[in-house]
């Protein structure tokens, strides 16, 4: 019986394409924040709200944000455990644990 990889690569992988585009780091970061809609995100990256759409899709297909409607709007938020599981392991706030590395957001200018 083969061991499980404890860095798991297939999903390590995953998650650092998801996050390869500068705009999906910045909504990361953002979202680190509380949860955010698409107006607020696109206002943010001064982007058109489609394109907002598409980064959101791939960051949700990783498993690193959630939405939730409520309303008319669909508030975004990262998923539960992507800071508490890094704070916990003593890790700054202001960071990802991705299980394979550690990706640190400065969480101070989101431009």
């Amino acid at each position: 019986m083969a061991k499980k990889d404890p860095i798991q690569p297939q999903r390590c992988a995953q998650v650092l394409a998801a996050l390869a585009a500068p705009e999906r780091l910045k909504i990361v970061r953002f979202l680190a924040e509380g949860p955010h809609n698409v107006t607020e995100i696109a206002e943010m990256l001064a982007i058109p709200p489609v394109n907002v759409s598409h980064h959101l899709m791939m960051l949700k297909h990783a498993d690193l944000i959630e939405g939730t409607k409520k309303g008319r709007f669909v508030w975004y938020g990262l998923c539960s455990g992507v800071l508490e599981e890094a704070v916990e392991a003593g890790i700054p706030k202001d960071a990802l644990n991705l299980g394979c590395c550690r990706l640190e957001l400065p969480m101070r200018n989101c431009e």
